[in-house]
């Protein structure tokens, strides 16, 4: 459990966070300036807030009405910068150990064996951090921070500097230490999608206040936190299990509330639980149920909600069992195929449109 409920005044900038969430990774999402590394400051010890108080799992780390606040050090609070901070004159295992040295024996609880493992840095320990590639100084600096032995991780924009492949890579290797460790993690972001593939429950912050809190389906599925810059982009997420593989095919069925999903094949076992990521102009919309298209995932649904009419395109937003798909379509369709809130529709997606890795 985290729990944050603190005031700070930081020249102009007030910040006024209150929130306390119990999930395994935290998402800190907000526009650049909204107050997310201020929270993650504080949580650290790094900023001390006028007023209020900060728990970790029971843990009191700052209140201000018992004058409690304790040093950074006494926190056990791991912390990756946007920016590695690797010691250029150390290699990379002496840089991943040089936390735990810091951390008296009898409160280790984490082998670097095994983040060696997690992390992929068996071949790297030797290498001076100068020539490591931006996702290896990334993946050091993470396996740094854990061996710290923290209560919680703190990861500030840690991908903002690296290229697409390289985020890709990175966030493969958290979601790893996410399923393996079980150390709660807050994940500063203002991408919505390193958010939705990584994040149980959200935390919005909107120019210093808290304007939303839940699990990360309900808060990135509300298309009223959808920013011009993210439109695009928008996308809805759905919650699904692995039901069955097709080897011949190389496909994977998904099984959720409203049906299910044929996706790219999947490393992953039955039952598991995934996350799919379905971008709103990825999805077509028709009255009644299709015949002979090639278009595999058809899912039968109610129109919910039809959006703002001014753009060149409408975002209808489409009731689908317990949650809810975006499809963006144009305006000719929506008045030639008289769609209108309460409608029934089939939602069409393209299997080869969901990548459970974007």
């Amino acid at each position: 459990m985290i729990d944050v409920d603190i005031e700070q005044q930081l020249g102009a900038f007030a910040l006024a966070v209150r929130f306390a969430v119990d999930a395994p990774i935290v998402g800190l999402f907000g526009a650049s300036g909204a107050g997310k590394t201020s929270v993650v400051n504080a949580i650290a010890g790094i900023g001390k807030p006028g007023r209020g108080s900060i728990s970790v799992n029971g843990t009191l780390l700052f209140d201000s009405a018992q004058r409690i606040n304790l040093p950074p050090d006494k926190r056990r609070v791991g912390y990756v910068f946007q920016d590695a901070l690797l010691f250029p004159h150390l290699d990379v295992q002496r840089n991943l150990l040089y936390g735990q040295r810091l951390c008296p024996p009898t409160d280790r609880f984490i082998d670097p064996a095994r983040i060696v493992a997690l992390l992929g840095l068996d071949g790297l320990l030797r290498r001076g951090t100068v020539t490591l590639s931006g996702g290896e100084r990334q993946r050091v600096a993470i396996g740094r921070a854990l061996l710290a032995q923290p209560r919680i991780l703190l990861m500030d924009e840690p991908l903002v500097a690296l290229d697409a492949p390289r985020k890709d890579e990175v966030l493969d290797y958290i979601e790893r230490l996410r399923d393996d460790l079980r150390i709660p993690m807050v994940y500063v972001s203002h991408s919505r999608s390193e958010i939705a593939r990584l994040a149980d429950a959200v935390v919005v912050l909107t120019h210093g206040r808290c304007t939303a809190v839940g699990d990360a389906e309900s808060i990135l599925n509300d298309p009223a936190l959808t920013s011009p810059a993210d439109r695009y982009d928008d996308s809805s997420l759905i919650e699904a299990r692995v039901a069955a593989h097709d080897p011949a095919d190389r496909l994977t069925t998904l099984v959720f509330d409203g049906g299910q999903l044929l996706v790219p094949l999947l490393d992953a076992l039955p039952r598991d639980r995934v996350r799919i990521r379905i971008r709103a102009r990825d999805v077509s919309l028709a009255i009644g149920r299709p015949i002979d298209i090639s278009i595999l995932n058809v899912l039968p649904g109610i129109v919910a909600s039809v959006g703002a009419r001014t753009g060149p395109s409408v975002d209808v937003r489409i009731a689908v069992g317990n949650g809810a798909l975006t499809a963006r379509i144009t305006h000719r369709s929506l008045r030639e195929l008289d769609i209108e809130q309460g409608l029934h529709v089939h939602a069409l997606v393209k299997a080869v449109s969901l990548d459970l890795r974007d």
